[in-house]
């Protein structure tokens, strides 16, 4: 399967072919779309032929560009959990939950230093609603049957976190983190550290060789089970 990586070295945005066209997981930060649609370019891709966003969750390093791309595309729909659309409508990120080590925690703190502490995006525009596909028991299958995957459940950093399932691959979103300052593949924010370590169990059970995360380099599925052991000694360091 061919993967192109569109996004930055922050911030991942994958690309895989799909039946009709193309499906994106995830976008990015606000006003980052100019360099993804550069990106898709190289690749001989136009942006109208991305179809679905599979949006593992609402956070604005994942929906930052969600309204101008429903604008610049009008054909365009996105897949999410059931759960996104409060926090995809506030338009600032859960701060429910802490920082996974003391070094996330530095690193958050020196964020906010920098002003980036407030992890608002632009809350989704009402006109925009019938876009936005809940995935339910009931759309499921078919759901799979459009993304040609299998889709996670995989809350523990968010509640509404979902992961996906693509042939030998798994796009995990933030259930996992394979960057600065992430340690053991733990990602920096965890809002329930008993989800966390079941989700890992799901991505684990999969038995996909190669673990896509939106942040960092791809690695293989057996650093999960390599590491797994250390969520349990996890506490959570809150930033107030």
């Amino acid at each position: 399967m061919s993967i192109i990586n569109v996004g930055n070295i922050i911030m991942n945005t994958y690309v895989y072919p799909c039946s009709k066209g193309y499906i994106m997981v995830d976008t990015g930060y606000e006003h980052s779309l100019k360099d993804v649609e550069t990106k898709l370019g190289r690749n001989g891709i136009k942006l109208s032929e991305i179809k679905y966003v599979f949006l593992t969750h609402a956070h604005d390093d994942h929906a930052g560009f969600l309204n101008e791309l429903l604008e610049k595309n009008a054909d365009l729909k996105v897949i999410m959990s059931n759960k996104s659309m409060p926090t995809l409508k506030r338009g600032q990120n859960s701060f429910e939950g802490g920082c996974s080590t003391l070094l996330a925690w530095i690193f958050c703190k020196l964020m906010g230093l920098v002003g980036k502490a407030e992890h608002r995006f632009p809350a989704i525009e009402d006109k925009y609603d019938g876009r936005f596909i809940e995935i339910t028991d009931a759309n499921k299958e078919e759901l799979e049957k459009i993304l040609q995957g299998k889709i996670l459940f995989t809350p523990g950093h968010t509640a509404d976190s979902i992961s996906l399932k693509v042939k030998n691959v798994i796009f995990c979103g933030d259930a996992a983190m394979n960057d600065f300052p992430s340690v053991k593949r733990l990602i920096i924010w965890i809002e329930d550290i008993v989800d966390f370590e079941k989700s890992w169990d799901v991505l684990i059970n999969e038995n996909a060789e190669i673990i896509y995360p939106a942040h960092g380099r791809v690695f293989p599925t057996s650093d999960l089970a390599k590491y797994k052991k250390y969520i349990s000694k996890l506490h959570l360091y809150k930033l107030n």
